[in-house]
């Protein structure tokens, strides 16, 4: 991924790509690039609740 992505967007899309799996949506062509996608959304959103849980621990740390 080259731009960063908020995390509401990032999830959002792999709401979508779930949705569409579920449904049988997608070719077998579509399917594969699809779950790449999902798992690159999947590292972004736990990357991203990762450093935010961090954050916080930080910050309730300090008081």
């Amino acid at each position: 991924m080259s731009k960063e992505i908020k995390y509401e967007v990032a999830y959002a899309e792999l709401q979508a790509i779930v949705r569409k799996m579920e449904n049988d949506e997608l070719d077998i062509d579509q399917m594969a690039e699809q779950l790449k996608r999902a798992q690159e959304l999947i590292k972004l959103c736990k990357d991203k609740l990762t450093k935010t849980d961090e954050e916080i621990k930080k910050i309730l740390a300090q008081d």
